[in-house]
């Protein structure tokens, strides 16, 4: 393996994919010489054929990583923060980028400008394409409503208590404080925080407050991005939010935009860092249509109504930017003091809050369309891990909390059971012999699914394991309609039918029949 060779090509890919300019290759040269523990360049007409036409880093990281390796210049372990490194060494500077974002921005628009942000997130290997791309997913029409479903091979599993300790974890003099600080950018990363040399990100100011955008390195769907406040602050959805969601689709038109609740069961897996998620994709729930119409003397310019959805949403859309920023306030200080015993909706036990909203907006032409999710993170006996959590019978599916972009019918599924489907899908088929008393053992890889097994094999065995795997498939599709029913505050019965009127009433809306 020649480490001279090596270098030009990184050289080669950087004038290519990363905007390294000719003026700046001999220099570049000498610190990847440096790096790689070299003491002069190749010699001689070098094969850089296989630059051209790369569509990802990969390959070049995996010569890289074992050059690396080989020559002592790092252990085992560490060649994804090696790459990393010399990438984001390679990569524009941060001034650079905002830049050029900015420029092309204002001479093309916002979408021409993210597509430059996210190649190069891309081609530096920050966005890690080939990983998304093994990821599984397929979607599930129910009606009249679609679900996307994917199994996530990259994203571990969390649960609701390890969320919930975020809150209250001490902070300590870690640096950085968490993995959406600021400080990520151009940091080497260590054993217990990631690599985030080649990390980018463009500034944007949120409700006069400092933010910036970046693109999450293991998109769950296309061009995912993530807004962060510049300060180490909790997530906090309270009347200044909407202003800084009307204030991001102002600059970033193309894109939707949303935030998690602010607690813990339904807020997503990180509260401790004020943040936002967005991208350019159409979730499920931008489909939903009205099943309600309201109207309110107050807002006449505002188009209301509750979605035909599977949990609790009002949309309201309008032009007026002040009607609609003043009216989501009005949503969610109406919401964070609201009680329906009936429905099991209690806003406090003692100080403690329990009502919180997931809004969401996007921007379609001059009209702003807002979506407020209404969540309550209350638990009981018969819930202990919520009443509109997931509930036990579907947590060997998934058992994480429903944030954000699931509550939009975009579930995350954890990687696990790409190898238990695989298993439940042998038994079906009779690949391998049904042993329920094996099952039964919590050491097996399949015990979180033994009633899931049971009942699948009562509705007869699969002709095949084709077959086996599509029953697997639909019963994963009705789980997760099952899942956001339970996170629906207002039941789909008189009961919840009669809350949510209370609720529209408090907001001085009268029902359009």
């Amino acid at each position: 393996m020649d480490g001279k060779l090596l270098v030009e090509k990184l050289i080669a890919y950087a004038e290519r994919y990363l905007c390294l300019r000719s003026e700046d290759a001999d220099y570049m040269r000498n610190v990847l010489l440096s790096r790689l523990g070299l003491t002069e360049p190749y010699e001689g007409e070098a094969d850089l054929s296989d630059i051209e036409g790369m569509d990802v880093p990969d390959a070049l990281c995996a010569e890289l990583s074992a050059y690396a390796v080989k020559a002592g210049i790092i252990e085992e372990g560490a060649e994804e923060r090696f790459a990393a490194d010399i990438l984001g060494i390679l990569s524009p500077l941060p001034s650079v980028i905002n830049e050029t974002f900015c420029r092309i921005r204002e001479e093309k628009g916002a979408q021409a400008a993210c597509d430059y942000l996210y190649a190069l997130s891309v081609k530096n290997g920050y966005i890690q394409k080939t990983a998304i791309a093994r990821n599984l997913k397929w979607d599930y029409q129910d009606g009249d409503s679609r679900l996307e479903i994917t199994v996530n091979l990259s994203k571990p599993e969390k649960s609701n208590k390890d969320i919930a300790k975020l809150l209250t974890a001490p902070q300590g003099k870690k640096y950085p404080k968490c993995q959406l600080c600021k400080e990520n950018e151009g940091f080497e990363g260590t054993a217990s925080h990631p690599a985030r040399r080649n990390l980018r990100t463009v500034k944007v100011t949120l409700g006069g407050e400092k933010w910036f955008v970046q693109y999450s390195p293991y998109a769950y769907y296309d061009e995912h991005c993530i807004a962060i406040n510049e300060a180490h602050v909790p997530m906090n959805v309270g009347d200044k939010t909407p202003a800084k969601l009307l204030d991001f689709v102002d600059v970033f038109p193309n894109y939707f935009i949303g935030s998690n609740a602010s607690l813990p069961i339904v807020g997503g897996s990180i509260l401790n860092h004020e943040h936002f998620q967005g991208g350019l994709h159409l979730m499920p729930m931008h489909g939903a249509k009205a099943a309600r119409r309201f109207v309110s003397e107050e807002y006449k310019d505002l188009d209301i109504c509750i979605l035909d959805w599977y949990n609790s949403a009002i949309r309201f859309e309008g032009e007026n930017r002040r009607s609609v920023e003043a009216f989501a306030v009005k949503v969610i200080r109406a919401w964070k003091e609201f009680a329906c015993p009936a429905c099991d909706i209690l806003p406090y036990t003692g100080e403690t809050p329990h009502n919180a909203v997931s809004p969401i907006l996007r921007k379609i032409g001059k009209k702003y369309s807002f979506t407020m999710i209404l969540r309550n993170n209350r638990t009981d006996e018969r819930y202990p891990d919520g009443i509109f959590h997931v509930h036990p019978e579907y947590q060997n599916i998934k058992s994480e909390g429903i944030g954000l972009i699931e509550a939009m019918g975009l579930f995350i599924l954890p990687g696990r059971l790409k190898r238990q489907l695989e298993g439940i899908a042998e038994i079906l088929c009779g690949q391998t012999p049904y042993d329920e008393k094996a099952l039964a053992d919590p050491q097996n890889f399949l015990y979180v699914h033994r009633n899931m097994i049971a009942k699948l094999l009562s509705e007869g065995k699969a002709a095949d394991k084709k077959q086996a795997y599509a029953r697997c498939e639909e019963y994963v599709n009705k789980v997760c309609a099952a899942i956001l029913d339970n996170t629906a505050v207002f039941k789909k019965d008189e009961t919840g039918k009669a809350g949510f009127d209370r609720f529209m009433k408090e907001l001085n809306l009268k029902e359009i029949k």
